[in-house]
């Protein structure tokens, strides 16, 4: 007779085994539709599974981040169900759930099209509508080869075959369609309401360029139309804020073959960068960093005991000069440390807090290059804190909380915290990791943050906070950490002075709030659609004539505003006015000053908002403190 435990502490016996879906019918009819999955002791199940003893269970339902997960699983094999029925001779190989969706490779004599896409999705939906009942079986690998082999299914046949003889397969059948898969899946295709068909593409077979190219279909599932649709308007919105056209648009900067991963700078996108990095600098001084500057390549003996050379030796820039072997930086801290080892340090100067716009580069692959945000060479706003054991709690919750104002600063109101936690590959003792993620927990706890841990995404040589940053259209951005590192200042021979007179190992704290200048202008970029507030925009405001009559008067107002700070364009060309305001309203300018004869008579200038609001006549000074405090308040 099992008895149940569920989530909320409470009991149901049940006199013989019983389904999850029986489960979730003596609970209520409700939930019993609501089913997609169950959580048997922490391990997903199908609705079908039979519960023989007791045990621990959770229903899962399309309000699960695992039930979304099981919907976009089991609309993958709807696809291949789809495909199958309308192009019989594909082959099947494998539909894995990605971010936000899923795909499905098929091996087929031709390659499918945008009305094969429609066709197939059209298809979907009326296998889901139909509401077939989705059934599992467990085969012998044997058996599981035979069987696809039977049907003309090589693909799979070969995938089974790469397993242990002595291991089992679980099949899921929906209709005429059979699948391989570990599941759990829907118990029926009508629980799958809100899919779309997004993309074809080629792959090669198990990802080998040696291997046959497939036919790769991408698609996306939700649990409700509703929030299908709101996905589909964000990619709409993602499009339109595309950081590489703005860029093009505004002539921000741009890249090209001969430097792949690298960025050449326009005049108004640097301008951009120093505005940020100028106000970053600020935030070193008003937080009591001390800014030092260390060389690009270093021998490589230096990465070797930091610990880079043996983790991070394939994404590595090497060169070599008089036999000697160098790395170009990927990361600043193995040089900040040799800032901290020039002199004998006592704890009295502890915590030393050192600062650097970083210049860093990374072997990324070219594959996985994408604008701004996948770089190979990149600046860091990164630093290093040198601490003892007691002051990490006080030095992480004062970055917590700068960090969070940083991220207010540049429009970033929404900040989720993570903690990653030790990888498998990684230095130290399990002592030392238990100590530094303790000390961050602490920290977030005195900090009043709610945190998601991460297990296993912590760096080599610490756990790390992660702050993830929303933007205009709802997406996530990974962007500062902080990391404590018990590690790398004793394999690198950092020592201080303690006040027993001993010598200690510090601790060092890595850590960046911007993390990559680079990637995080391309999340400006897109979080603002290049409208940015005045005080980052690269041009401020431009001064334009209406005629050849108001020339000197507009040099002279132009010659004022860029003597108070401000960014400023000079337009006297011989154009109309409204070409010269649409112009550049298309580029996004906070303001513009239109001067004809009134405005040089009365000393005055006619103002114009991004929004195309008419502000009027104003005279400078009243535009100047205008902008002063504009630019003051963000």
């Amino acid at each position: 007779m099992p008895v149940i435990t569920l989530p909320d502490g409470s009991t149901r016996s049940f006199e013989q085994p019983v389904t999850i879906a029986e489960v979730a019918l003596s609970i209520g009819a409700g939930l019993a539709r609501a089913a997609l999955a169950g959580k048997v002791n922490g391990q997903l199940v199908d609705t079908s599974h039979l519960i023989t003893q007791n045990t621990a269970l959770a229903i899962v339902t399309d309000k699960d981040a695992a039930g979304l997960e099981i919907i976009r699983h089991s609309t993958a094999h709807l696809l291949a169900y789809a495909v199958k029925e309308l192009f019989p001779e594909a082959q099947v190989t494998i539909g894995p759930v990605i971010e936000n969706g899923f795909f499905y490779d098929f091996s087929y004599h031709r390659p499918f099209t945008p009305d094969d896409l429609t066709a197939i999705e059209k298809r979907m939906g009326e296998l889901a509508k139909r509401d077939i009942p989705v059934t599992r079986k467990v085969l012998s690998r044997d058996d599981a080869v035979d069987y696809f082999k039977s049907i003309n299914e090589h693909y799979k046949a070969e995938i089974i075959a790469s397993i242990p003889a002595d291991q089992e397969v679980s099949l899921y059948t929906e209709g005429d369609f059979t699948d391989l898969c570990r599941g759990p899946h829907v118990p029926s295709t009508g629980k799958l309401k809100a899919f779309k068909l997004m993309k074809l593409a080629g792959a090669y077979w198990r990802g080998d360029s040696k291997n046959e190219m497939l036919q790769r279909i991408y698609g996306t599932a939700w649990a409700k139309k509703e929030e299908l649709d709101a996905y589909l308007h964000q990619l709409e919105e993602a499009e339109k804020r595309d950081h590489r056209k703005i860029a093009k648009q505004l002539d921000l900067f741009h890249m090209q073959d001969e430097a792949p991963g690298m960025v050449f700078w326009h005049p108004k996108g640097w301008a951009l960068w120093q505005a940020i990095e100028q106000y970053m600098r600020r935030v070193y001084l008003d937080n009591a960093y001390q800014e030092v500057r260390c060389p690009q390549i270093i021998d490589r003996v230096l990465w070797e005991k930091s610990g880079h050379w043996e983790h991070f030796k394939a994404g590595m820039f090497t060169t070599e000069s008089e036999k000697r072997e160098y790395a170009i930086k990927p990361m600043n801290c193995p040089g900040h440390i040799q800032v901290f080892n020039s002199d004998l340090r006592s704890y009295r100067e502890l915590p030393l807090r050192y600062g650097e716009f970083g210049s860093c580069h990374r072997n990324e692959p070219s594959g996985g290059l994408h604008g701004l945000m996948r770089v190979r060479g990149f600046v860091q706003d990164d630093g290093h804190i040198f601490c003892t054991d007691g002051q990490i709690e006080s030095e992480v919750t004062a970055f917590n909380a700068l960090v969070l104002k940083v991220y207010r600063d540049f429009g970033f109101n929404e900040v989720a915290v993570k903690l990653a936690l030790r990888p498998e590959s990684r230095v130290g003792s399990d002592e030392i990791w238990d100590k530094s993620e303790d000390a961050l927990r602490a920290a977030l706890r005195v900090s009043g943050m709610a945190w998601e841990e991460l297990p296993g995404e912590g760096a080599f040589y610490g756990p790390k906070i992660e702050f993830h940053i929303k933007d205009a259209i709802g997406r996530s951005w990974q962007c500062g950490t902080v990391q404590v590192d018990f590690s790398m200042p004793g394999r690198l021979g950092a020592e201080f002075v303690d006040e027993d007179n001993t010598r200690k190992t510090p601790v060092m704290l890595h850590r960046a709030i911007l993390g990559s200048l680079e990637r995080f202008i391309g999340m400006l970029i897109e979080h603002h659609a290049g409208a940015f507030p005045i005080w980052l925009a690269p041009i401020q405001l431009v001064v334009m004539n209406i005629s050849q009559a108001q020339e000197q008067y507009a040099t002279l107002v132009a010659q004022q505003l860029r003597a108070a700070g401000l960014r400023v364009q000079l337009d006297l060309r011989n154009e109309k006015i409204t070409y010269k305001i649409r112009e550049h309203s298309l580029q996004k300018l906070p303001y513009q000053l239109i001067l004809g004869d009134k405005e040089v008579a009365a000393e005055l200038v006619a103002v114009r908002t991004r929004s195309g609001e008419d502000l009027g006549q104003m005279t400078l000074a009243a535009l100047l403190e205008r902008l002063q405090t504009e630019i003051k308040n963000g």
